[in-house]
């Protein structure tokens, strides 16, 4: 197998476990575990050269929130607030995150690269 198609396939077992762990996970709660906007399945945030895609979001309260890691290395979707945290999400991953309750306009970062900068509406 080459090395391409088995991270390929690699990444799709994990998102396999991911979404099991997703779905048992509490509301509110991050689940651990990789187009950017609303879509009717939930909003994704995609992590890219080390860059939040897209670098502003609006969601509804409560809204799922999918992040798909695209680099190497892992990487954080940490509200400044703390409202949400992934924790870390490695290179190739996913998690997932459940967006406040309150509208207003939550500013995140990577804890672990601090200069990455991006924002949640939720309105």
């Amino acid at each position: 197998m080459t090395p391409v198609r088995l991270r390929a396939a690699l990444s799709a077992a994990l998102l396999a476990l991911t979404l099991g762990a997703c779905s048992s996970s509490p509301s509110g709660s991050p689940a651990s575990t990789g187009s950017s906007g609303p879509t009717p399945s939930g909003a994704r945030i995609t992590i890219k050269d080390f860059r939040f895609q897209p670098a502003e979001l609006t969601v509804h309260p409560g809204q799922s929130i999918t992040v798909v890691n695209e680099d190497s290395t892992a990487h954080t979707v940490t509200a400044d607030d703390k409202s949400f945290d992934t924790k870390a999400v490695g290179g190739g991953g996913t998690a997932s995150f459940t967006a406040p309750g309150k509208a207003g306009t939550y500013p995140y970062i990577c804890t672990i690269h601090q200069y990455m900068h991006a924002a949640l509406t939720v309105s």
